[in-house]
């Protein structure tokens, strides 16, 4: 079975969703992260996508006291992005109660650094984030786009020993009109043995079923929840 990823996207320590990375677009859901996060433990969820955007435009951590009232709260497993860029981003955030951190801009911006916390911390604990634009890489946010091509760098991770990706397709992010099945299925039919979490487009149970079906290992979602297109209780 697919593994269910609720996200919480942080700006000014409350809960947002964006559209399509566009920070003009944000739109509050909740003052209190952690409260959102027990309500999703409560009905059986174990793992936390949390996405400190005010960070990933910064280039550093900025809400981890977000994220410690978030892992105070709760005994979610919390894998957590947006703007880690120095060992000293790493430290706050495991410190501050994450399990797992995501690493995109870095990964692409400065390889060396991310692959020394491959190698520090392992692919247990380390996350690619490949954030795509027509399959090609965007960094910073979403706001800058690269020439980087999507496969080339899953594959020259991978052999650094990668071992999950988080791969959101930008252009379906936030718009509630189904996920990129045919990129997913690409991914896997190349890497079959990859931990894929699909992200990005998410708008009912029945796109999450389609993914299973696919054999997409788990799925992020948030806007679907926070417009009550999927209902907490169907996480069950």
């Amino acid at each position: 079975m697919i593994e269910l990823i609720p996200a919480i996207d942080i700006i000014d320590g409350k809960c947002v969703r964006l559209s399509q990375g566009d920070y003009n677009t944000k739109k509050v859901y909740g003052e209190n992260p952690a409260d959102m996060a027990k309500r999703f433990e409560d009905v059986g969820i174990k793992r936390l996508h949390v996405v400190d955007l005010d960070g990933a435009k910064a280039s550093h951590i900025v809400n981890y006291k977000a994220l410690e009232s978030i892992a105070s709260a709760t005994n979610l497993t919390i894998d957590f992005g947006g703007g880690l860029k120095t060992d000293d981003d790493l430290r706050i955030a495991f410190e501050s109660g994450a399990s797992m951190i995501t690493g995109g801009s870095i990964a692409v911006k400065n390889p060396d650094v991310f692959e020394g916390w491959l190698k520090r911390y392992g692919s247990d604990k380390i996350i690619l984030g490949a954030d795509v634009k027509e399959r090609k890489i965007a960094v910073s946010g979403w706001i800058e786009n690269t020439e980087v091509d999507l496969f080339d760098f899953l594959k020259d991770y991978i052999y650094k020993g990668v071992s999950k990706v988080i791969c959101t397709d930008i252009a379906k992010d936030g718009m509630l009109k189904g996920p990129s099945m045919e990129l997913y299925k690409d991914i896997l039919a190349k890497h079959p043995t990859l931990h894929l979490i699909a992200s990005g487009g998410v708008s009912s149970m029945a796109d999450i079923k389609a993914l299973d079906r696919a054999g997409v290992p788990a799925v992020i979602f948030g806007k679907a929840i926070y417009e009550g297109k999927i209902k907490v209780k169907e996480l069950c």
